[in-house]
């Protein structure tokens, strides 16, 4: 039997395979109702999973065909009721308008032990900058 730790990673693999499958409502399933978001990109947060459900809609069929992510570095902490991550997220792909992407960013979980189930609370997503130019560093590798 798995302890919690190894219950979340578990939960991060099948969130990652549901993300390369753009398979939505799977992604979606691993998140609380109330989650609060915070992403690479505008807005400053998005809050429940009606907007997680459209932010996640407008960029997995962003990629045309397969979209390759990765999680690697993968540290776990898990408490009884709560617990998180952090790690570092890879996405491969081509967009729908033709641009290849290879990005990485930093990425952290927050999970809460709710009826005996682990879904995430909150989840944080960044990506380093430059301080002289203020413009994001789009180009790191892990």
């Amino acid at each position: 039997m798995l302890d919690d730790n190894g219950h979340i990673r578990e939960l991060i693999d099948s969130w990652a395979v549901a993300v390369r499958a753009k398979d939505l409502e799977a992604v979606l399933e691993h998140y609380s109702s109330d989650v609060v978001a915070f992403d690479v990109v505008d807005p400053l947060q998005y809050k429940g999973t009606d907007e997680l459900r459209q932010r996640l809609t407008d960029w997995l069929f962003s990629f045309e065909g397969h979209m390759g992510f990765e999680v690697s570095d993968v540290e776990v902490a898990a408490g009884k009721d709560v617990a998180f991550c952090y790690a570092i997220n890879r996405v491969i792909g081509t967009k729908s308008d033709g641009s290849r992407i290879d990005m990485c960013w930093r990425a952290t979980l927050c999970w809460r032990n709710v009826a005996g189930r682990w879904v995430i609370t909150h989840s944080h997503a960044s990506v380093p900058f430059h301080l002289a130019t203020g413009l994001a560093s789009l180009d790191l590798k892990a």
